[in-house]
């Protein structure tokens, strides 16, 4: 096997590769846990909020 034949599998492994990772990606058992990843930073953003309200509600009294 010459060079040019190691490059081309190569190539094709890293296509393969490439092939697998788009499907796990868009597949419909990992939706729900990219959905939950995305949606984590709002959840952290209400936690703060319902924070800083309480902490107003407390210096109010």
């Amino acid at each position: 096997m010459d060079y040019g034949t190691y490059r081309g599998i190569l190539t094709l492994v890293i296509l393969v590769l490439f092939i697998v990772i788009v499907v796990w990606a868009y597949s419909k058992r990992s939706k729900s846990r990219f959905d939950n990843a995305a949606n984590a930073i709002f959840e952290d953003e209400k936690k703060h909020n319902n924070t800083i309200s309480n902490e107003e509600k407390e210096s109010e009294k």
